[in-house]
């Protein structure tokens, strides 16, 4: 499941690192450049909705295999863009497939997994993202950089191909939770799911902090390269160096939620990780080591608050809703994702001299979404206190 998200998450995250040199090829402004990312998430958003619907009526391996064929034609048609509106295409059909993986993915580990050792399974499939930036993401540049911005997505699709087979000869078929029901049935179901009020906080939970996360994560790099001072060539060591450390604390972050608890991890990690926004989104020219440093900073503990949170919301959901659950909190999750990035890039805007400004206005914002996250993790925390609480009297 590690390796799934690995694929689907380089082909996300490398457009990030590209943006300079998309910027420059295409002659597009940031916001057309947050279009682009955007594209990504809006269309992983809208087919993650479709998911919901129909993810608790077919098998979990079912779904995965088609949804990991639609994403490898959507990276192959980004490779093959000749042009902007091209390249746009190849995102939404990549994002229609791809961000559906992910609420597939979650599904499976929660089917799988009991809650008292969830968190160190959330860790090790979302150090998945860590990999990516360690190893994917840096191979990806260092092949643009050679022989074109293209070879990056060709490379995903090679990578991806093989693991597409090792899934379907490993995976379990995963069809316990099927019901025979109308269609009429799966949509009434999905309305209450949608309407249900204590999962409705859990979706805003995840639409708060992917906001926040993902109104600055998109123009990391552009502004590492107009602002800082990083060369195009040197990109490849802050994802290098900051998936490096990201590996090694998703993976503590992910034992101490399980030790300690989901929302106390997680508001440790949201109050520390407003010190890096501040720092990174207002940072003068610095020398490539210190620079790294940072962004390494940012990086972890930023990533990091999603294993608490996906942990702590994944105990919301009933075991018949989980699928439409995931699927939804996964939809919701990549509308924040894609809202986050225009916001940005509506806010950055690019001098006469090359340069981005009011970043620091995007990291001021992110740290008050980030506040109103940690509010709605607790009552959260206290939802889910009771219904355990309501599950022991009853086992009783």
């Amino acid at each position: 499941m590690a390796a799934i998200q690995f694929a689907h998450i380089v082909d996300f995250v490398v457009m990030m690192p590209l943006g300079p040199v998309l910027m420059r090829v295409f002659g597009i402004s940031p916001i057309e450049f947050a279009s682009l990312v955007s594209s990504y998430s809006f269309s992983a958003a809208v087919a993650g909705v479709l998911y919901g619907v129909i993810a608790d009526r077919f098998a979990r391996k079912t779904l995965l295999q088609f949804c990991f064929v639609g994403f490898m034609g959507g990276t192959l048609l980004c490779a093959l863009s000749t042009g902007f509106e091209t390249l746009l295409v190849g995102r939404i059909v990549a994002g229609c497939f791809g961000g559906v993986l992910n609420g597939i993915v979650f599904a499976m580990v929660t089917d799988l997994i009991p809650f008292q050792r969830r968190g160190a399974a959330m860790g090790v499939v979302m150090s998945s993202f860590s990999i990516a930036s360690v190893i994917g993401v840096p191979i990806g540049l260092a092949l643009a950089n050679r022989f074109g911005w293209e070879i990056s997505f060709l490379f995903i699709v090679l990578t991806s191909f093989p693991i597409w087979i090792a899934s379907f000869l490993v995976f379990p078929k995963l069809d316990s939770h099927i019901v025979n029901k109308s269609t009429l049935d799966d949509l009434k179901r999905f309305g209450l799911l949608l309407l249900n009020w204590d999962y409705a906080r859990a979706y805003m939970m995840i639409l708060l902090i992917s906001t926040s996360s993902f109104m600055i994560i998109p123009f990391l790099s552009p502004y590492a390269v107009k602002n800082v001072g990083i060369l195009e060539t040197e990109l490849k060591y802050i994802y290098l160096v900051g998936g490096f450390f990201t590996v090694i604390t998703s993976r503590l972050i992910g034992k101490l939620t399980d030790r300690f608890g989901a929302y106390r991890v997680f508001l440790i990690t949201a109050i520390t990780s407003m010190i890096p926004i501040k720092l990174y989104t207002s940072a003068p020219p610095l020398e490539l080591a210190l620079f790294l440093a940072l962004s390494a900073t940012f990086m972890t503990m930023v990533s990091g608050r999603f294993i608490p949170i996906m942990t702590l919301v994944s105990g919301i959901a009933d075991s018949k809703d989980r699928g439409t659950f995931m699927g939804l909190l996964n939809s919701i999750r990549a509308l924040g994702s894609a809202l986050a990035t225009l916001i940005g890039g509506a806010i950055i805007v690019e001098n006469i001299d090359g340069k981005l400004e009011r970043f620091d206005d995007v990291g001021y914002l992110s740290i008050f979404i980030t506040v109103l996250a940690i509010l709605f993790g607790l009552i959260i925390n206290s939802i889910l206190k009771k219904k355990q609480i309501y599950e022991q009297e009853t086992t009783n």
